[in-house]
């Protein structure tokens, strides 16, 4: 029986149906491999990326399917809860970590708004 990982992988140029340039669908490829590879996410949401991976399932279907979206939103609001309650030092080592993010993102990528694509917040696509 074949697993996830003897199909091949989509490539981030599979994401433009739904990114709005390649930049973003590199990191929405990068995101799905993150959160296929995280047991900490939920078996809903690595499955859909790990669905996604393999091509299984459109990203498009994913922004337009209740279920998947549901599963995210559960689990934004679980960690909007854990970070609601964190103390003063473990917010401090949060808000540290994510500069440290931050920094090796650009150094990878370079600054967030490159100047070939106009900078504006991710809209879904009318189908």
């Amino acid at each position: 029986m074949a697993t996830d990982r003897d199909i091949p992988e989509i490539t981030d140029d599979e994401l433009l149906d739904v990114a709005d340039n390649p930049a973003q669908a590199r990191e929405l490829h990068r995101a799905l491999r993150t959160l296929a590879g995280s047991d900490s996410v939920g078996p809903e949401l690595q499955q859909m990326a790990r669905d996604v991976l393999t091509g299984r399932v459109g990203m498009r279907e994913v922004v337009e399917s209740d279920r998947y979206l549901g599963a995210i939103g559960d689990r934004l609001g679980q960690m909007r809860t854990a970070a609601e309650n964190l103390s003063p030092e473990q917010q401090e080592a949060s808000e540290q970590r994510a500069a440290k993010l931050r920094e090796d993102y650009e150094a990878e990528f370079g600054p967030d708004e490159p100047e070939d694509f106009e900078h504006r917040p991710f809209t879904p696509r009318p189908y």
